[in-house]
Order: C-alpha cells, then structure tokens, then sequence
C-alpha cells in the first residue's frame, strides 16, 4: 500500500494534448523557417543593389583605398580593416571581463541582494542609445585615452601601433567604447550559461575534492562554454554592426595605419555617415560594402559554431 502510494500515476496524454503538441511543433518549425526566409530576403535585396559595383569593381573593390564619390572611384579596404580592428580591440578588452563578471555574478562571491543590483545594472547598460555611448565617449574617454596616447608615443613609440600622435577621435576610443557596449550582451549571456548549468555538477566537482577556483576554472566554464562562446559572437556582432558611437569616436579616416592612435573608419560608420546623400553608383558601392560585412558576419558565426562543435566533440 505505501510502495503504491509513493509511485506517481502517469496519464498518457490525451488526444487534444497530443493535437496541441504537434500544432506548437508545426508552428515553432513555421516562425523558425520564416527567420530564415528573412535573413535570405535581406541578403538577396543587399545583393541586387550592389550588383553594378560590384561588376564595376570586382574584387578590386575590397583592396583599394579610394573612396571618391566625384570620381566615382570606390574602394573599401580602410573600412574593412577598421571594422576588424575595432571589433578586435573590442573583444580584447570585453571578453575577460565580461567572462570574469558572469562568475562573479553567478557564484556565490557576494551577497544576494547586492549581486541582484549589480544584474541589474550590467542589464541596463545594454538599454543606453549607442548615440549617449558616443558623446559620452567624446567628453569623457578621448581627453584622458589622447593624454595615455601622447604618453605612448613618446616612450613607445619605435613600435608601429603607437607610431602616430594622438590628436582626439581615434581606433583605440572606438574600441573602448565598443567594448563597454558589448560588456553588458557577454556577461548577461555568459551568467545564464553558468547559471543554468546543473548544481550537481559543482557538488560533484568539489566531492571530488576539487577547490572552487577549480570547479570554476575546469569544470564550470568549460561545461558552459557553448553559451559563453555565444555572448562573444553576439558581442562581436554588436561590434561590428554599432554605428552611431563609432562615428563620433573613431575620426572617420579613409586611411589603413596599424597604429591604434591614428583615425580610422569603419562599413558601419561609411554607410551612416553618406547613405542619406548617395546618389547612383555610390549607393551601388555602399551596399557592395554592406554586403561584405554581412558576409563577414556569417563567416565569423559559421566559425563560431564550428568551434563549439570541436570543444563539445573533445
């Protein structure tokens, strides 16, 4: 009498039960295919409007440095190189710590209620315009970054990526600002990927006799490590894509330097600052250059998953 009492009764689904399940699978399988349809729509359009650049220019168009809309002369080499450097500098600066914070955040390091106001906060740095971000940065970031640069320069600056004098807007205060914008998507994502992960598997871990910074170092974050790999792509994107705040912050140059102080442009901050006054072929080149940063962005994605998919294997 008790064994049966202890055993819970499982009713077999019902027919209406099974009718709403197989109805949610058709319409989750809809919505997800009409994601895709999107994503090939928006490519397809993309491509239709920079076909007479790109017939013009070819491939020629992503290593030369001309941007000329008088002479119709058109290239995006210094646009493609300051959306990775930037991007680059970014993820440099965003990854630790926006990794480091998601630990914190998601152990037990802090009391509750604190650990509550600072999840709030990291949150709502996300919800700031990118356009508060850039004059921010402007007041704020450039003086003491060009102060750090002359500094640089003049001791360092034998090295070619501080070769250049710092003179305001510049790749180093785009890159901060990218990474203080993407600070907030890594660590929320990164801190529901820990979070989620299943309390037995820190219990196992310190059974084991595993310390903390153990079970977080070797087990945790490695266990978690799809999701985290996730808020970095999510990041990166939001880096590459940011428009508004680059403009402000990276000196809208159409020039290659590797040093970090000198000004430099990124496809984002080309296609905000002259799309609203292209005309005829520009509006041809410009979409050319849009496309190149969306086939950037899926090829970066596409190794994404692929790194994932090797780490899961292993």
């Amino acid at each position: 009498m008790t064994t049966q009492a202890q055993i819970p009764i499982v009713k077999p689904p019902s027919q209406a039960e099974k009718s709403l399940d197989r109805g949610f699978i058709w319409l989750t399988r809809l919505f997800a295919l009409g994601v895709a349809a999107i994503l090939v729509w928006i490519a397809l359009q993309v491509l239709i409007q920079a076909l007479p650049a790109i017939q013009k220019y070819g491939a020629n168009f992503i290593v030369n440095s001309t941007w000329n809309p008088v002479t119709n002369e058109y290239g995006a080499l210094p646009q493609i190189y300051g959306t990775l450097v930037s991007a680059f500098i970014a993820l440099l600066i965003a990854v630790p710590i926006g990794v480091g914070t998601a630990v914190l955040l998601s152990e037990n390091f802090l009391p509750s209620k604190l650990r509550l106001v600072l999840v709030f906060l990291v949150e709502l740095l996300a919800a700031i315009p990118s356009i508060v971000y850039g004059i921010w940065g402007f007041f704020v970031l450039v003086p003491p970054l060009t102060s750090l640069g002359k500094f640089l320069n003049s001791t360092l600056g034998f090295l070619p990526i501080f070769s250049t004098v710092p003179a305001g807007p510049n790749m180093l205060v785009a890159g901060v600002i990218l990474a203080i914008m993407t600070l907030p998507i890594i660590t929320a994502i990164s801190r529901d990927a820990l979070i989620s992960l299943p309390p037995s598997l820190r219990q196992a871990a310190l059974g084991l006799g595993a310390t903390r910074w153990e079970t977080i170092l070797k087990v945790l974050i490695p266990s978690a490590f799809s999701g985290i790999v996730s808020a970095v792509m999510l990041g990166l994107g939001r880096a590459m894509g940011e428009t508004m705040a680059v403009t402000i912050l990276i000196g809208n140059a159409n020039n290659v330097s590797a040093s970090l102080f000198a000004p430099g442009n990124t496809i984002s901050s080309l296609l905000a600052s002259q799309f609203a006054e292209a005309g005829g072929l520009q509006v041809s080149a410009l979409m050319y250059a849009a496309l190149i940063l969306f086939v950037l962005t899926f090829i970066v994605n596409i190794l994404a998953e692929l790194i994932v998919l090797r780490v899961k294997r292993v």
